[in-house]
């Protein structure tokens, strides 16, 4: 399987999962939506297999989601945009 191939997979996956995930109470902790600890990236982990979607929530003056990041996780370290994070 070439990159592109499997980019555009996960693109797809992404999609699919924040429209599903995030449109109705994204601030609801689920399986596999977590508020984080504090870190630099964002408050709210959305889970995706491998992937994992860091995203903010503004509530006012209507609900606002915002994707920060999209991030590859191997065991305990995340990399987003090929830079290797420790969250």
């Amino acid at each position: 399987m070439t990159t592109w191939n499997r980019s555009a997979r996960q693109r797809s996956q992404v999609f699919d999962a924040v429209d599903q995930q995030l449109l109705h109470e994204p601030g609801v902790e689920t399986r596999n939506r977590k508020p984080m600890r504090p870190n630099p990236i964002a408050p709210w982990e959305l889970r995706i297999r491998e992937l994992r979607v860091y995203y903010d929530i503004v509530e006012q003056p209507a609900r606002l989601v915002t994707i920060l990041a999209v991030g590859v996780k191997q065991r305990n370290r995340v990399r987003i945009g090929g830079k290797e994070f420790d969250l």
